[in-house]
């Protein structure tokens, strides 16, 4: 071979390279250098790995004028991208409409430019099946993005998942504008009760039997039928499901969560989009639930209840099921609309712990950074880091620890609700008793906040040894420590436009300031 042709061939080979469609960006060394950095021995995230094999979904009778359902042509592309020893099943640019997809195993879901895909509110579609949902087990309906025990797993790309959440979700007739609910009520019919609108008379039915607050009781099976218009599913929803990743895609308008991974191992989102309406009943952003090793990179919210979300469980439930969520990593995201900007809770029965957050900005979160449980819950939130938050416009606090947690978005709840229960006998400590302990928050920046800093731990399990380190806030009000013990306060500036900077309570104790 003359040096001139091998030039050629290398030169044809490049140039092919580069003109190749890239399913994925994200690349494995990027992943490495943001857990190598983590507060704690962080395990490595291996991104899942693909075959050079591809499966269009238009080759499998797919309609992309958003006419006919494309579920089966879809299903299809995967079941034999799958069977075939994995690939890429491509959604070129389009409208969609399709019923719930089952992700499986060696599959990467690729969706091109201007790919919109729609989940139908048929509900003939949708079937009822075991599930858990805020952490405690129920029925649901079948999520739209599902996957059970799948391995090396993704959905990328730059394409939209739309969940059509306003014909699921109850509607509060406070949180619209009158022209806005009446709109509401002319094009999705249903039924009101209450000021609250439901889809039909079903889902009114069903919250006759909810002892929760969302999720009904139900001990005849028949009446699981009846009542399957109140059976939100989440919109992307893995259990047991190891090395995923969700890269560059918008997820949006869900029934109820957005993305709840499940018992899984190995999770990266990088340059995701995530949105609700700001009105959407249980419209979390993601919740990570029993997972461990995730990384949550350069990600967007814009929801309708929490935003960046711990959870492990609820109750005995969660107890039992005994998996903590571990080994996270959330850096650079920015958080609009939301109850919390970073949470933990307040399902955290089976314990959450090694997890930093970094270099994130929450904008008009209705809490910036929110630790929340109450009694009966059991387990132990613990190692937590936070470093690099800028906070502004937060309605309510900046920093809250609600250990009296009452199921009630942050505001909402009146003052006589929380003193009742905290003027409730102290019960002994069991495990039912939450615990959070050896937290460090530090380099926070805090602009107009109603409350810089509030602490209210359990009498019986104060919260314990937290570190609040080169910390600057303005706010309407100061911090307000209560039932804390091992506090320390370094270099921390709280300008208050009323009462004192820090407030302590007799119940507050160990403390160190700085």
């Amino acid at each position: 071979m003359t040096r001139k042709f091998f030039f050629l061939l290398l030169t044809a080979a490049v140039l092919s390279a580069c003109n190749a469609p890239q399913y994925q960006t994200t690349r494995q060394s990027d992943i490495n250098r943001l857990t190598k950095s983590a507060s704690f021995d962080m395990p490595k995230v291996a991104l899942p790995e693909f075959p050079n094999r591809t499966f269009n979904v238009l080759d499998f009778g797919a309609d992309n004028t958003g006419v006919n359902l494309a579920t089966e042509a879809i299903q299809k592309a995967i079941d034999e991208c799958t069977a075939a020893g994995g690939g890429t099943v491509i959604i070129p640019e389009g409208i969609y409409i399709t019923g719930p997809i089952t992700l499986k195993s060696n599959v990467r879901l690729y969706t091109e430019k201007n790919s919109f895909v729609v989940f139908s509110h048929d509900l003939d579609l949708y079937e009822i099946y075991d599930e858990w949902f805020e952490g405690i087990p129920t029925k649901r309906c079948t999520s739209p993005l599902n996957a059970l025990d799948a391995e090396n797993i993704a959905i990328t790309g730059h394409g939209t998942f739309n969940g059509n959440g306003d014909w699921w979700r109850p509607l509060k007739k406070s949180k619209m504008a009158p022209g806005q609910w009446k709109k509401h009520l002319k094009e999705k019919g249903g039924i009101v009760a209450n000021d609250i609108w439901y889809p039909d008379s079903a889902s009114l039915l069903a919250q006759s039997y909810c002892l929760d607050q969302n999720v009904p009781v139900i001990e005849d099976d028949s009446l699981w039928q009846v009542v399957k218009s109140f059976l939100r599913p989440v919109l992307l929803h893995f259990v047991g499901c190891k090395n995923i990743l969700l890269e560059g895609v918008t997820f949006e308008n869900s029934p109820a969560w957005n993305l709840h991974p499940m018992c899984c191992e190995n999770i990266v989102m990088n340059n995701v989009s995530v949105r609700n309406p700001w009105y959407s009943q249980n419209g979390d952003g993601v919740d990570i639930e029993s997972c461990k090793n995730v990384v949550i990179n350069h990600c967007s919210f814009d929801v309708g209840d929490d935003a960046i979300c711990m959870k492990s469980g609820k109750d005995k439930p969660g107890r039992d099921r005994g998996i903590p969520t571990e080994n996270v990593v959330v850096d650079d995201c920015v958080v609009y609309h939301g109850h919390g900007g970073f949470v933990c809770g307040s399902e955290m029965s089976g314990g959450i712990k090694n997890v930093e957050v970094r270099n994130n900005l929450y904008i008009g979160t209705d809490v910036g950074l929110r630790f929340k449980s109450t009694r009966g819950r059991g387990g132990v939130v613990e190692n937590i880091y936070i470093n690099g938050v800028n906070m502004v416009n937060i309605p309510n606090e900046g920093l809250l620890f609600d250990l009296f947690y009452g199921g009630k978005g942050a505001g909402e709840e009146t003052e006589e609700e929380l003193a009742a229960r905290m003027n409730a006998e102290a019960p002994a400590v069991s495990e039912e008793t939450p615990a959070f302990k050896n937290i460090v928050i530090e380099n926070v920046k805090g602009a107009n906040i109603k409350r810089a800093i509030y602490f209210n731990g359990l009498p019986e399990m104060k919260i314990q040894n937290v570190t609040l380190r080169n910390i600057q806030i303005s706010a309407n009000e100061g911090a307000l420590f209560r039932q804390t013990n091992g506090l320390i306060i370094d270099n921390v500036n709280i300008q208050a436009k009323k009462g004192e900077a820090f407030s302590l309570a007799p119940t507050v104790e160990n403390v160190k300031i700085n």
